[in-house]
């Protein structure tokens, strides 16, 4: 019988190498395990450095939403001929003129119809009691004696009127900041590229001033569907108290504008606003009818506005919104919720810019070893 050669029965499975511990899928979701572990703690970081420094980050970031709104005005200003120092400066002017405008006649109105307000209220007040007794006389109460409850408050919370006048000058001192910061990244907008390529590591320049044009592509997106958004809604709600001949329509409807870009807790307290006006001057009937209008305003925008419009501005599903809106207000309150979407807009566009880049690239094929 003839003996068989150990080398026609193929290679041997061990010289291949030592089998691998864990299977291929188990080595896959440990290696995205790695990497959720690495960016979240990244992610954290970064958050706990921006709240150590936030006098001078919240003012770079607000800096660069007014930067990626007033942009179009500024280049439309630079191609009709003006330089653009002056362009930069014209419109960061339009901009403290318009936004200090609609402070004043806002404040304005409310000023001229803050006693009827207070004397709507302890109407209603009145009527409440008339109807539930008791617990009405307890709110016609706490509305007769408001000033009075407001002293004891004001007495008892002295010390903490320091804290509140320096957050008062902090937000001063930090809207200046971002306003001088506006004006220089109108400016020298035409620099920024080469900055970032100049300051690229070798070999990712034109990766890093891609995905930092997808970034500011996504944030300028989101500001001109809201500030869209914001026009109709302060047009709608304006039109409808002219026709309820509310006074202040006009200064309501500038607060309507300006907390548009507050997601929900803006739109409320402009409503509120509005609704408690219309109760002040026209009275009960007048201010539902007020309610109303605010009411479907908030539904257009909603159910029709919102997902027409910014979904052709910025490519996230209303989901991913409310929950970065969430995030961003359990981190830095109304500040928060202000920066989390186009911060997230900007996170989306830098991903999608990756995923372009790299995530369609196959992996080439070994050459063959057969001969």
């Amino acid at each position: 019988m003839q003996d068989s050669d150990p080398a026609a029965s193929g290679p041997d499975p061990a010289a291949s190498g030592p089998r691998p511990l864990l299977p291929e899928a188990l080595r896959r979701l440990a290696a995205w395990c790695g990497l959720v572990l690495l960016v979240s703690g990244v992610v954290y970081v970064g958050i706990r450095l921006c709240d150590e420094f936030r006098t001078a980050v919240v003012p770079v970031l607000l800096a660069l939403l007014g930067t990626a709104l007033l942009g179009p005005l500024h280049r439309r200003l630079v191609k009709a001929g003006v330089q653009r120092s002056v362009a930069a400066g014209l419109t960061c002017v339009a901009v403290v003129a318009v936004v200090g405008g609609a402070v004043y006649i806002v404040v304005a109105a409310l000023i001229d119809t803050g006693d009827e307000i207070i004397a709507s209220l302890k109407q209603a007040a009145r009527g409440i009691s008339d109807h539930f007794g008791a617990a009405g006389t307890s709110l016609d109460d706490l509305a007769s004696n408001a000033r009075e409850l407001l002293g004891k408050f004001g007495g008892s919370a002295a010390s903490g009127v320091i804290s509140g006048v320096s957050v008062v000058g902090e937000t001063i001192a930090m809207a200046v900041l971002a306003l001088l910061l506006v004006f220089f990244f109108l400016r020298d907008s035409d620099k920024a590229a080469g900055t970032l390529r100049a300051l690229a590591p070798r070999g990712s320049a034109d990766t890093l001033e891609a995905m930092a044009r997808r970034a500011f592509h996504a944030v300028e997106g989101f500001m001109r569907g809201t500030t869209f958004i914001a026009l109709i809604d302060a047009l709608c709600i304006t039109v409808g108290l002219l026709v309820l001949d509310v006074p202040g329509a006009a200064g309501l409807g500038a607060l309507v504008f300006v907390g548009a870009y507050i997601p929900y807790l803006g739109a409320f307290i402009s409503g509120a606003v509005a609704v408690l006006v219309a109760l002040a001057d026209r009275g009960f009937v007048i201010a539902l009818w007020a309610l109303g209008v605010v009411l479907a305003v908030q539904v257009l925008e909603g159910h029709v506005l919102q997902p027409v419009i910014q979904s052709r501005t910025v490519q996230m599903h209303p989901a991913v919104v409310m929950v970065a809106i969430t995030a961003g207000a359990s981190v830095a309150g109304v500040l928060g919720m202000l920066l989390a979407v186009p911060l997230t807009a900007a996170a989306f566009g830098v991903l999608q810019e990756l995923r372009t880049r790299y995530g369609d690239q196959e992996p080439s094929p070994e050459p063959s070893t057969d001969s």
